[in-house]
Order: structure tokens, then C-alpha cells, then sequence
């Protein structure tokens, strides 16, 4: 279970919007963006930003289904395909504004990672906020998002498996091929023997713990770079 943080409201376009906030265990840290697997903001990607706030970062998952969630997977299907991209753009842009105003944030941009559907609003997040200064992409698929690559404001570092049927190597080459087509920076690893989602840690039918601890050290090391 999580025990650092704590749900949290911010403003989001006028109305209220739920996440949960993790503060750096140091004062103040980098702040960065943590998206939801399509189970919604489960105890995980909770767990995720306790473990940024343990590495000196400012946390928070908002919640992009509202509370609802699931380990169902034809119910979470349900819930990616129900998923409103434009609320949840203003969801991500109160995020943002929330983080970037927190007293426990340090930096002047704002990071971003995400999981499997919050791969792909990770980057859509780093398209339509110039605050976003460097993102994450874990094994990212949303068939109905479609990030402007043109608008990246800072370089994405992409975390794949060999074995994930949902993001095949066809789909990271493409990945690779649009946004370096643009100009934009872009780095990925693809790790051997690995299957979709191998970083979520309460699924030991996918987890790779050598895969993740490589993972983690990858993304702190990213942020850190990019946005100190």
C-alpha cells in the first residue's frame, strides 16, 4: 500500500480534479506527471510516486477515470476506450499548473511518464504543454490519441518490450521515425525477453524485476538530466 502521499484537488479548466501527491521526502524536487495503466490509479502507480518523492522528486498521478477502477481487462478496455482526450487534456494541463505552483517543486519545467495508455497521454501531455520539458514513455498505446510531435517541447525517452504484442517493433520504428522526422530528440530501449507492462511489480505473470530496476535507474537518470 502507499503511505507517503495523499489525494490531493486541483483546478482543471474550472472544475476540480482529483490525484494523488507524493512530495519529495527532501523538501523539494523535480516535479513530474505520473499516468495510469488503463486500471486506473491504482495502488501501483501510487507506490510509483512514493518512490519518486523517496528519489527526491514532486509527484502526482492525476486520476483520469474518476475514482473508478478495475482488474478486470475487458472492463478496463471499456474504461481506455471511454476515456474523454479532451477532459483529460485539461485534466493534464491542471496538472501541470498545479505542479509547477506546488512549494515542493523545484524545477522551473515539468516531467512526465506514463504506463501502456499512459505512455501515449504522456506524450500527448508533452505535445500540448510547453511546461513539459522531458517525458516518458513505457510501452505508450491509445488508439485514439494522436500527439502533434512538432509541438514536443523537450526529449522523450521510450521503455519497450521485446515480447509486448500491443507495441510490436513496427510501431517503436514508426514511433522513432515520426518524431526524429521533426527533428525532435528521441531515445528508447527495448528490453530482451520482456512482455507488455513487465514494470508493474503487482502483475508477477509480466514483471521482469532486472528489466525494472534497469527501467527506473533509466527514467530517474532522464529527468534528472533533462530537467535539474
Amino acid at each position: 500500500m502507499s503511505e507517503l502521499g495523499q489525494m490531493v484537488s486541483f483546478s482543471s479548466n474550472g472544475n476540480l480534479s482529483e490525484g494523488y501527491l507524493s512530495k519529495s521526502t527532501s523538501g523539494k524536487g523535480i516535479g513530474v506527471i505520473v499516468l495510469q495503466e488503463w486500471w486506473g490509479l491504482v495502488d501501483h502507480i501510487k507506490n510509483i510516486c512514493d518512490r519518486f518523492a523517496r528519489a527526491g522528486f514532486t509527484a502526482i498521478a492525476p486520476d483520469l477515470y474518476d475514482g473508478k477502477v478495475t482488474k478486470s481487462p475487458n472492463e478496463a478496455g471499456k474504461f481506455l476506450m471511454a476515456l474523454n482526450i479532451e477532459a483529460t487534456e485539461k485534466k493534464l494541463k491542471g496538472a501541470v499548473a498545479f505542479l509547477k505552483n506546488h512549494e515542493a517543486v523545484s524545477s522551473e519545467k515539468i516531467g512526465t511518464i506514463g504506463f501502456c495508455m499512459g505512455g501515449q497521454l504522456a506524450l500527448f501531455a508533452a505535445t500540448s504543454n510547453p511546461e513539459i520539458g522531458a517525458c516518458i514513455n513505457f510501452y505508450g498505446i491509445h488508439p485514439s490519441v494522436k500527439p502533434d510531435y512538432t509541438k514536443l517541447s523537450g526529449p522523450v525517452l521510450g521503455i519497450f518490450a521485446e515480447k509486448d504484442s500491443s507495441v510490436p517493433k513496427e510501431s517503436i520504428d514508426q514511433l522513432s521515425n515520426e518524431i526524429n522526422a521533426v527533428g525532435k530528440k528521441f531515445e528508447f530501449q527495448v528490453y530482451p525477453s520482456t512482455n507488455h507492462a513487465f514494470f508493474n511489480d503487482t502483475r508477477p505473470e509480466v514483471y521482469d524485476v532486472k528489466a525494472s530496476i534497469d527501467a527506473w535507474n533509466k527514467s530517474l537518470s532522464f529527468l534528472k538530466s533533462n530537467l535539474s
